[in-house]
């Protein structure tokens, strides 16, 4: 059986669902949210496969409600612990609204920093990959301003390390070739624009080729993300969060997969955010929530 959390209740997370369900996409998932909501979308949706969470407040669609920030966190925290005790195969995330989170007094980051405090994870990657490119981040959701210095030696070791591994145990990749972006334009022209290439990238990157890993680089990111180069290699590790994803979504957005590598658990998820404005008027495409949906079950497979 595989999770599907409904994320942010005024998005479009259901929505996709149900149009998933349209198309028969949902045999051997379970749901993860209210029963009612659920069947008020979904009339026929059997009972087995939802697993109930009780809606905090009411819900109106494209209008945030700080009361059911709870119950949106509620459902993850039940996909987590349905996969850790063997229930779930894995879970497939709907988008949520990180700002309501924080506004009802949580502090949140994201799906990726809370599914490794809940799993007991010291170090996780977040790796968007569709048809063209799989791209992993050193650092996610960090201001830019202080994206230098958290890319440190053993933040750029322990990313390909976790890369290498999830694509072998999870991707059945053997030895998987991995590319490197620099951080500064030109990786740092020989350190004319930066040093972070010589005295970070570079020695992590030394240290990892003493260990088998297959990484090479570092590449400047305005050249490495071309058709060419990226066929070239099995996943790119960018340093930022904009500098892997802009290039990703642009290549295949709406197409596009989340997963968390890292965890002993199997999390997926969508390319994009909860789409408030266009919630409830049909107009939502379930295109990334069908191949996360996919990906995770590819994944569960491997590890049988």
């Amino acid at each position: 059986m595989i999770a599907i959390t409904l994320g942010e209740p005024a998005g479009i997370g259901l929505e996709l669902v149900a149009q998933l369900e349209t198309e028969g996409k949902l045999k051997g998932c379970v749901l993860i949210g209210d029963r009612d909501m659920i069947h008020q979308s979904i009339p026929n949706f059997p009972a087995n496969q939802i697993h109930h969470v009780a809606l905090k407040s009411s819900n109106q669609l494209g209008h945030l409600n700080v009361n059911n920030a709870q119950y949106v966190l509620d459902t993850i925290k039940e996909a987590v612990k349905g996969c850790l005790n063997g229930t779930f195969k894995a879970m497939v995330t709907c988008p949520i609204h990180k700002g309501v989170i924080n506004d009802a007094g949580v502090e949140f980051s994201g799906h990726t920093e809370f599914l490794a405090e809940l799993t007991g994870t010291d170090k996780v990657i977040m790796m968007l990959l569709n048809e063209v490119m799989r791209v992993a981040l050193v650092t996610t959701h960090v201001p830019l301003k202080d994206v230098a210095q958290c890319v440190t030696f053993d933040a750029v070791v322990e990313a390909c390390e976790i890369v290498a591994h999830d694509l072998d145990t999870k991707f059945g990749i053997k030895k998987p070739k991995i590319a490197l972006c620099g951080l500064n334009p030109h990786a740092g022209e020989s350190g004319h624009m930066g040093m972070e290439e010589i005295d970070t990238i570079i020695p992590a990157m030394k240290l990892l080729q003493s260990k088998d890993v297959d990484v090479y680089g570092p590449y400047p990111a305005d050249t490495l993300f071309t058709p060419n180069k990226v066929k070239a290699f099995d996943a790119i590790i960018a340093m930022y969060h904009d500098q892997g994803l802009a290039p990703l979504k642009y290549a295949g957005f709406g197409s596009s997969v989340n997963i968390t590598l890292g965890l002993p658990i199997i999390r997926t998820s969508v390319d994009h955010g909860t789409a408030l404005d266009i919630a409830g008027q049909g107009k939502a495409d379930a295109g990334s929530l069908k191949a996360a949906l996919s990906c995770a079950q590819a994944c569960a497979r491997k590890q049988q």
